[in-house]
């Protein structure tokens, strides 16, 4: 053997990397056993998953269309997509198809940037949900309250609540494609009282006079383009399943990418239907879609709309609970979180104990009363998807080599400008939140504090005992 060969050169570390690199990216990253090709999730089950996780339905508009009045409310719908769905959409679809590990996001930070990052990314996201997770049992009583008054008074929403958690808990631990499948189902039920509700309008029609009525005041717009962004927000969750995907490599790109334009239809369609029908723009505030489709279409559409809500916040639970209860397995095979959070059903890859856990802790949440605090929310995953941003970077730097079945155009210039769009939003997001306030602190300092517990967390977790090799069940 020739004596340079004892000592590699830069040239030759490179292409060893390469071949590194290939076997890791087309193969789905994962340390513990994996669900069999019939029990994986294919196309439309990840796109109805993913609808679940970023939308959930019109649900949630209102306020949009109360704010910026129906001209301002169209546009926002319409724009939101293309400067803050479709740049982070092209992140999520190069990231997930070149890298499919269970973990997502989690993986990509890390490799990217290291474990302190990479703590942080799942940090970020993680008390984020518990903002979010924590709301849709409530919003599910709520909705059953119309039907059944009473159902959201003392402890039977409290017991309601837990009984949803409940039996979304049983529902993961069944696996991801289970999840999928009963997610495109529940994307079926949901979306038919939105048509019915496009029909009705329709005719109702009085030739668009209401569109413009209502002023468009940058306080307005700015306060809807904050709900359209928190209602645009989440595609990334998609990928914490990835090893839980059949054919990751050409089904998350397609996946992304279809869910996009099926959130926007979905949020335009009844919005612009609506605008024609004489209803002004001032009628519609929180929860108002039951009502205005009761003008339109009588009581029998009133009951429809409210169980798709219950439908959509039962569907929306169930897709996160899925997606964020891989981040602590992924986090314990990294020696972050203790072993027990490695434990896995082995038929059919489900974390049972990280799915467990997740569920205790979103339902100790649900006697905290939590508003829906959609700038909170907007800001804590925010950060979270800066640093996938900048993971998207430093690996086009660090690992040209890594096969990308779908890149970003545009090179490392297009990888660069692609967060541009994104990260302006979130800055005018964080300036929009300076008068807003939590438990008696602005929103901005509440938020700085839960970053600033994530570092510490990350000293503490950083010297658990040395991880053990994965425990099958």
């Amino acid at each position: 053997m020739p004596f340079r060969f004892l000592f590699p050169t830069r040239r030759h570390k490179r292409i060893a990397a390469g071949v590194r690199i290939r076997a890791f990216a087309f193969t789905a990253v994962s340390s513990y056993p994996q669900p069999a090709e019939k029990r994986r999730i294919t196309l439309w089950p990840l796109v109805a998953a993913t609808y679940f996780m970023a939308s959930g339905g019109p649900y949630g508009l209102e306020e949009t269309v109360g704010s910026a009045g129906y001209l301002g409310a169209i546009v926002l719908i319409l724009l939101t997509p293309l400067i803050w769905s479709m740049p982070t959409g092209l992140m999520i679809a190069e990231l997930s198809s070149a890298i499919p590990a269970e973990g997502g996001y989690y993986v990509w930070v890390r490799r990217a940037l290291g474990p302190f990052w990479g703590f942080q990314e799942a940090w970020l996201s993680l008390a984020s949900s518990i903002f979010d997770l924590a709301i849709y049992p409530t919003l599910f009583v709520a909705y059953l309250a119309r039907l059944i008054p009473g159902a959201d008074h003392g402890w039977h929403g409290i017991a309601i609540g837990i009984g949803l958690i409940t039996a979304c808990l049983i529902w993961n631990l069944a696996g991801g494609k289970a999840v999928g499948d009963g997610s495109l189902l529940m994307l079926l039920v949901m979306s038919g009282p939105f048509v019915a509700l496009i029909f009705c309008a329709a005719w109702h029609w009085q030739g668009g006079a209401h569109v413009g009525v209502a002023p468009l005041h940058r306080s307005g717009l700015i306060a809807g383009l904050l709900v359209c962004m928190w209602n645009y927000m989440g595609y990334d969750n998609a990928a914490t399943v990835s090893g839980e995907v059949k054919n990751p490599q050409r089904t998350y790109p397609l996946a992304i990418l279809l869910t996009m334009g099926l959130v926007a239809i979905d949020y335009s369609a009844p919005v612009i239907a609506m605008s024609g029908t004489g209803i002004t723009a001032q009628q519609w505030t929180t929860g108002s879609w039951a009502t205005l489709g009761g003008i339109v279409g009588g009581h029998w559409l009133t009951v429809a709309i409210v169980v798709g809500g219950m439908v959509s916040s039962f569907g929306q639970f169930n897709a996160l609970l899925m997606s964020y209860s891989r981040l602590p397995l992924a986090m314990a095979h990294d020696r972050l979180l203790p072993p027990v959070f490695t434990r896995v059903q082995e038929r059919t890859g489900a974390p049972w104990v990280a799915i467990i856990a997740c569920a205790v802790l979103y339902g100790a949440c649900l006697g905290l009363g939590f508003d829906r605090l959609i700038t909170l929310d907007v800001l804590l995953w925010g950060a979270s998807l800066v640093l996938e941003f900048l993971a998207l970077i430093v690996l086009r730097v660090d690992e040209p080599q890594l096969p990308r079945p779908f890149r970003v155009p545009g090179g490392l210039l297009g990888a660069v400008l692609v967060g541009v769009p994104p990260t302006a939003l979130l800055v005018l997001a964080g300036l929009h939140s300076g008068k807003e306030r939590m438990a008696g602190i602005s929103v901005w300092l509440f938020g700085t504090l839960v970053m600033l517990t994530g570092i510490v967390a990350y000293g503490i977790c950083s010297r658990l005992p040395v991880h053990r090799p994965p425990i099958r069940d």
